[in-house]
């Protein structure tokens, strides 16, 4: 082969190699990894207190997420709203909410803050907007955990030590059902009455655990919310209190919203 020629075809498959070389991904410009949201709300529900997330609260602080359990007054719903809004403004960028039971109606009302980037429901109510707690849940029976509810001459809420033990905590062991009936606080009744005036479901995407052995809140209840909030959905065979029956996997949907919410 001549000099020429052996230069021509040379130069012919350079080329062709920097061509197949630029088309492969080791190439291709890497992109950003999805952001994440870091800060986490957890908001209790009423009968309780903050210590409902007491096993929830360390596997997301191993997992690297700043969490702040609200302290809710349990006075109204306007007012359990101001303290979940407090709790936002306090975090140093997008915000998770996760709720329990009466928490739900209070994160479908808070949860329109544009800190927020998604809503979690464990066995939550999620009313709709002109639409009470007791409203949402009236449709789908009294359950045998209301049935234990008392009301004080203040009109002050509070369930029976029966209805702790055997309809709202059931599914712990028994040293931890006292527990959650040592730190039971007395709830507002009329505040369940209190209609919202936002649904943040609406506009935010929504994840749902739904509490399948659940005698406090009807499960069937938690089913329809799902469907109409078009949530990512999970179900699990606990009492109504899921996060502390089943703390790794209440986790885990609390992480997969963290992980996506900003991706939709």
């Amino acid at each position: 082969m001549s000099n020429s020629k052996y230069q021509i075809a040379l130069g012919a498959s350079a080329a062709l190699v920097l061509t197949l070389l630029s088309a492969t991904p080791l190439f291709a410009q890497k992109q950003p990894p999805a952001p994440t949201v870091k800060n986490i709300v957890l908001v209790h529900g009423a009968f309780a207190d903050g210590t409902s997330w007491s096993k929830l609260i360390p596997i997301l602080e191993a997992k690297g997420y700043h969490v702040v359990s609200v302290q809710n007054p349990l006075t109204s719903l306007a007012d359990d709203v101001a303290a979940t809004r407090r709790a936002i403004a306090l975090q140093d960028g997008p915000v998770i909410l996760v709720a329990h039971s009466w928490g739900g109606a209070v994160i479908t009302e808070a949860g329109d803050d544009p800190n927020v980037a998604g809503l979690v429901f464990v066995a939550a109510y999620a009313p709709d907007a002109g639409q009470s707690a007791n409203e949402a849940s009236t449709p789908y029976g009294i359950t045998e955990g209301q049935k234990s509810i008392r009301v004080d001459i203040e009109k002050f809420a509070y369930m029976t030590a029966q209805g702790i033990i055997d309809n709202f905590a059931q599914g712990l062991p028994m040293a931890e059902r006292k527990l959650v009936l040592a730190v039971q606080g007395e709830s507002y009744g009329p505040m369940f009455d209190e209609k919202l005036t936002v649904a943040a479901w609406k506009t935010k995407p929504s994840w749902v655990v739904i509490s399948a052995n659940d005698r406090m809140l009807p499960p069937a209840m938690e089913e329809a919310s799902a469907k109409r909030m078009r949530a990512v959905a999970t179900t699990l065979p606990t009492c109504h209190l899921a996060m502390l029956e089943e703390p790794v996997k209440v986790a885990a949907v609390v992480e997969d919203a963290a992980k996506n919410s900003l991706k939709k």
